[in-house]
């Protein structure tokens, strides 16, 4: 291939380092509103009275707004398709608070010294109620987060507001009771992983206006722009054809940007004002307002026979959704969906999950969406039934590990036609030189190294759910333009889809302009989420090229007055094949501006019945002090198998950087509550994410299959680069200490209280 499966520089790599990029708020004019959220200080409370006199006579204030101002119609910000399966359990201003940080009062200003200054004269007169903050005992818990009869839930999901449940399900083949009673070795464990801030670069933020014909434009750092529209017609109860959604530059989402945070807030002022306004999140209220990772206790019982087959794997998960349900029914799914069906020879699952509502921030989709916290569970229960077994965990996969070709119950009977898994296990030991640091060396000076490995497993796109489509069009001089509604949030998707049109197109990546999403001229899109971008989208890319190449030779055989059949295009002319004679793709471009009755112009979408894993092996090295427990990690490997890789160079960064946020949810990353309900962790002095210097090395390979359904053989790599370090890293504790950390982060404390016989 010419473009595909080539390290292509990203088409705004110009623009990105000489600081040329437009982002959200380079896009909002001077004049515009600036808009504040009041916030609640109780984890639980109703409103009795809010006293605004003082506060409107602030010299500069236009505007503040209470659930008295606000359409009484839940809806929900999680930036899904319709129906929703996260319940509509929001309104834009709630008389009723839920967690401390919760919208109390919408205040748009001038001036953010006015704003500011008119938020401390707000008097709130709170009835506070006993708060809910420990999600093991949600469950069916006399206090109730949701207890409003207006709640809906959309889909079939388990969900019951007066239960405190978000969701329930129960998937399972076979009698995985019966198998577990007949296997020689069996682990029965409890993980427990904290939520994870995001933690992009540019902090939410929004900016709207009304356009000349009375429209509501929203231009938003975003990765669901056309979900943004349905989601604030909803809330505000106005129709979707009064909304408009631009998405420009966005500096970093990680799935946070998947929820519709601060949208809604300046989207009330300019339609109740019919001003412009904006709003922008301070690093603080990214912190205690925003929408992480879910907090997920997850219990795993996994059994072998002694020959080491894995025989049986079960799972429950308990995932906390916090005040809302945003991607409560979703996220949890994955936590057994891509764990249990890594190992292809068990005869029997289950997999059983509750998910709760609670009186802390509301989660939301991170990178991983779930199987994160599903993998590091499973992978460590795997890990320990090794050391059981006395067996080393890598062996233990080479026996069990599904393989290309097996069908995977636990993955909704699909079937893995593409899986380099076992190759990717045997490049990593060798890059990490397994054999000779298995299980641990003694350093001296009282300090161990040691490695550890896991597994993982994602998807590509939601099956039989997710939709792309594209647009492009011959213009003059023959030059394409290629409009997508796929979000880039610095991912490169732009750079990747134009890559694949090239290779359709037979062109250079310079004959393609690359237009971003705009609702009003973008062809639909689900958005970028659910590693859905390559795979879906540019299948969709593929379907319309394949359309667009048809319109080209029936119009280049009209104008060298030929039979169709005759005719071939090579990328630069259409050439009659009998006569030789051509014509230039630029010359058609030009003539059909005149005198011409067929648009040079195609669309077609894509959805797929199945989503296709990508796979992934890591391997950490770490040295241990043993006088104090403190942890260094000297080197991690990774081996993706990715499919076709449609960009070395971009799938290589992604891969680095999914690495690197595991790490730090690995070692680092808490999100800490106090006994009121009351984020701690809201600075980056209290929540420590990884420098460059805390990851180590970090070396990258690939070991490609070909996926039939893809774009040359491409599958997903955005998520999956995540899911291995907390597992890995834990592996490699144990196989130097002998201390199982199950709880994350794993911490220099733990590993010295553990080694001393006592856990934290």
């Amino acid at each position: 291939m010419r473009i595909v499966n080539q390290p292509v520089p990203k088409v705004d790599a110009k623009a990105l380092v000489t600081g040329q990029g437009v982002y959200t708020d380079d896009l909002a004019p001077s004049d515009c509103l600036i808009v504040k959220v009041l916030r609640s200080p109780h984890a639980h409370a109703l409103i009795k009275d809010i006293n605004l006199t003082r506060a409107l006579a602030v010299p500069g204030i236009e505007c503040i707004l209470t659930y008295e101002d606000c359409p009484d119609k839940r809806f929900t910000m999680a930036g899904q398709s319709y129906p929703e399966p996260s319940p509509y359990d929001r309104l834009i201003l709630d008389q009723r608070v839920r967690f401390v940080g919760d919208a109390v009062a919408v205040i748009a200003g001038n001036s953010k010294e006015a704003v500011n200054k008119a938020m401390k004269l707000i008097k709130v007169k709170y009835e506070v109620l006993e708060p809910l903050l420990d999600f093991r005992k949600a469950k069916d818990n006399p206090v109730l987060v949701h207890p409003e009869d207006n709640w809906q839930s959309l889909c079939p999901v388990g969900a019951d507001n007066k239960r405190n449940l978000c969701a329930h399900e129960e998937d399972s083949a076979g009698d995985i009771d019966s198998v577990l009673d007949s296997c020689e070795y069996v682990v029965d464990r409890v993980y427990h992983t904290k939520a994870n801030q995001q933690a992009m670069m540019e902090t939410f933020r929004t900016y709207t206006y009304l356009d000349a014909y009375g429209r509501l434009n929203i231009v938003s750092s975003t990765q669901v722009p056309f979900h943004v529209r349905r989601i604030l017609a909803n809330a505000l109860d106005i129709p979707k054809s009064k909304v408009r959604v631009i998405k420009p530059r966005i500096g970093g989402g990680f799935g946070a940007k998947q929820t519709v945070v601060t949208e809604v807030y300046p989207a009330l002022v300019t339609w109740k004002t019919g001003k412009p306004a904006k709003i922008i999140y301070t690093r603080e209220e990214s912190f205690i307002a925003s929408s992480p990772r879910h907090e997920m206790e997850v219990h795993v019982r996994v059994g072998a026979d002694k020959d080491g087959i894995i025989k049986g794997i079960d799972v429950y998960t308990l995932s906390n959704t916090g005040a809302f349900g945003e991607h409560g029914p979703t996220t949890v799914g994955l936590s057994g969906h891509k764990s249990i069906p890594l190992y292809g020879k068990a005869e029997a699952f289950r997999f059983v999950y509750d998910v709760v509502y609670t009186n802390v921030m509301s989660a939301g989709a991170y990178r991983g969406y779930g199987a994160t916290q599903g993998i590091f569970a499973v992978e460590s229960a795997v890990n320990e039934l090794a050391g059981k077994m006395g067996m080393d965990p890598v062996v233990l996969r080479e026996k069990n590990i599904v393989r290309e070709g097996q069908v995977m119950p636990a993955y909704y009977g699909e079937t893995a036609n593409s899986c380099a898994l076992d190759r990717c296990l045997q490049r990593a030991k060798e890059m990490i030189d397994w054999d000779s640091k298995y299980p641990c060396r003694d350093m001296g000076n009282d300090k161990v190294r040691s490695v550890g490995v896991a597994m993982a497993m994602q998807g590509s796109g939601i099956s039989a759910l997710d939709t792309a489509s594209v647009g492009i069009k011959v213009n003059d001089d023959g030059f394409y333009s290629l409009m997508i509604g796929a979000t880039d949030m610095g991912t490169g998707c732009d750079t990747i889809l134009a890559q694949i049109a090239a290779e359709c197109l037979d062109c250079e990546m310079e004959d393609i302009i690359v237009h971003g999403v705009d609702t009003d001229s973008s062809p639909y899109d689900c958005g970028s989420y659910a590693s859905s971008t390559t795979y879906v989208t540019g299948m969709a890319v593929v379907r319309t090229c394949e359309a667009l190449r048809e319109k080209i030779c029936a119009k280049g055989a009209e104008y060298l007055n030929c039979p169709v059949g005759d005719i071939e295009f090579d990328g630069n002319q259409v050439v009659n094949l009998k006569t030789s004679e051509s014509i230039s793709r630029a010359e058609i471009g030009n003539r059909v501006m005149c005198s011409n009755e067929d648009a040079l112009y195609a669309s077609e979408a894509f959805s797929s019945p199945i989503s296709p894993p990508p796979f992934m092996v890591g391997m950490a090295e770490v040295e241990i002090d043993k006088a104090t427990g403190q942890l260094e990690l000297i080197d991690y490997v990774a081996v993706v198998d990715c499919g076709t890789v449609v960009n070395p160079n971009l799938a290589r960064v992604q891969t680095e950087g999914g690495i690197a946020q595991g790490i730090g949810m690995a070692l680092y990353e808490d999100v800490v509550y106090s006994d009121k309900g009351k984020n701690y962790s809201n600075s980056f002095m209290q929540y420590k994410i990884p420098s460059r210097l805390d990851v180590g090395e970090i070396r990258v390979e690939f070991e490609s299959s070909y996926e039939p359904t893809g774009p040359f053989g491409a599958k997903s790599i955005g998520e999956i680069v995540i899911n291995t370090p907390p597992p890995a890293i834990a592996n490699a504790v144990q196989n130097a200490t002998g201390v199982m950390i199950r709880e994350l982060p794993v911490t220099s404390e733990k590993i010295y209280w553990g080694m001393r016989g006592q856990n934290l």
